[in-house]
């Protein structure tokens, strides 16, 4: 008998006090944009902005310039970051694109977010060493895994401006922990 009334409150209080699990993360409001070496360091880069826009989710990104060191590559202006080992440039994508995202597309948002790396002794800038962060989203925030890319491509204005240029064809898997930043996150 006691143990009927035991099972019942305990049944009881879990109805009255019932707490919903944890939401999803949601792709809404100003989230911070960070890169994770492999030596441990959190390197803030800047924040983005979610914006509702109808069935989508319109993102700006904010990147800080005095988070990064002007390196001028290939007659062109790269935003860098620098170690002893690596330097990684940001490549903006310089064509027009809708800025949108949804939970389960998130391509424009790894468009906006391309980098190329080389080393520090090395001349000019080696778009052919690109590095694609392959997005999704977790109950943190949105995590990026670096894939290798040929950002050479994006020299020519591509033929649709609707479709990103950059499938998953044209990237490869790399080993996370073999480039500086093995992680980008959105959290």
């Amino acid at each position: 008998m006691m143990k009927r009334l035991v099972a019942s409150l305990v049944v009881g209080f879990a109805i009255l006090f019932h707490v919903p699990p944890l939401l999803a993360w949601e792709l809404a409001g100003t989230k911070n944009v960070v890169l994770h070496s492999r030596e441990g360091q959190r390197i803030p880069l800047g924040t983005i902005n979610f914006q509702p826009a109808g069935s989508k989710t319109a993102f700006t990104l904010n990147l800080e310039p005095e988070r990064f060191k002007d390196f001028f590559l290939s007659m062109k202006e790269f935003k860098c970051l620098e170690s002893a080992q690596e330097v990684q440039c940001h490549v903006p994508y310089p064509y027009p694109n809708p800025a949108t995202v949804s939970a389960d597309d998130l391509v424009w948002l790894e468009h906006s977010l391309l980098f190329f790396y080389k080393a520090p002794r090395d001349f000019g800038a080696r778009l052919w060493n690109g590095l694609y962060y392959r997005m999704k989203i977790t109950e943190q925030g949105i995590v990026g895994t670096p894939q290798a890319i040929d950002l050479v491509q994006m020299g020519a204005p591509p033929v649709d401006p609707s479709i990103p240029p950059f499938g998953t064809d044209g990237r490869s898997d790399i080993v996370p922990e073999s480039r500086w930043f093995y992680r980008l996150a959105i959290e």
